[in-house]
């Protein structure tokens, strides 16, 4: 997500990786005003493709957390709350030129829908993995960021108030294994999934052949 906001510098590598769709998974209490006012203005799109992690299951889930498998099942759970949000991204994704996927830290909701996205496309679930796994490099910067946007949830959480799962800070291989896992068992794959939660197969097609042509389609 931007740190605070889009600013010309932001633009400028969007635009110098060809990026023509910006996918946001944050929902309203996320998101402040004026955070892609800056690329919107430069002609980029920015799709609200909701995932916000609200409901009585999920903040269930969530305080039963403790294993780094439980957090790939909260994963599925997040996306099976979300099917509207989950189909927005998809297709927003399969639109002509590069899209930037992010949420809050680019890790859950992002690493969801990466994941969903690269098996559609024909990628192992050992590289889909791997891939997951690299974010736990860059999560220092990340929480830095998370930090100075969000002084009072971390305040909560400094105080005890509110306790953070420990998987839920990290980006362990075995909950993308777990994850992908679940979507195999309970739907067949992440195609069938993503067909489950309204994504025509035409999309996927569009998907596919975007892919096939480096993201010319």
């Amino acid at each position: 997500q931007p740190f605070p906001a889009a600013d010309a510098a932001t633009v400028a590598q969007l635009t110098e990786h060809g990026v023509r769709t910006v996918i946001d998974l944050r929902g309203d209490t996320e998101t402040r005003d004026g955070d892609w006012d800056a690329v919107e203005a430069a002609g980029i799109d920015v799709v609200a493709a909701t995932m916000q992690p609200t409901g009585a299951e999920l903040e269930r889930a969530l305080r039963a957390m403790t294993t780094d498998a439980d957090l790939g099942a909260f994963y599925l759970l997040m996306a099976e709350s979300a099917p509207q949000g989950v189909a927005a991204a998809v297709e927003a994704a399969a639109r002509p030129g590069a899209a930037l996927l992010h949420c809050a830290a680019g890790k859950d909701r992002t690493g969801l829908i990466t994941a969903l996205l690269l098996e559609v496309l024909g990628v192992s679930a050992e590289e889909i993995v791997a891939d997951y796994a690299r974010t736990a490099e860059a999560l220092p910067q990340i929480w830095a960021g998370l930090a100075d946007r969000n002084r009072e949830a971390l305040n909560k959480v400094e105080s005890g108030e509110f306790t953070v799962p420990a998987p839920l800070l990290a980006a362990p291989a075995e909950a993308m294994e777990a994850f992908l896992a679940l979507v195999a068992a309970r739907y067949g794959g992440a195609a069938a999934f993503l067909a489950h939660c309204g994504v025509p197969a035409s999309t996927l097609e569009a998907l596919r052949a975007k892919a096939a042509t480096g993201g010319a389609a």
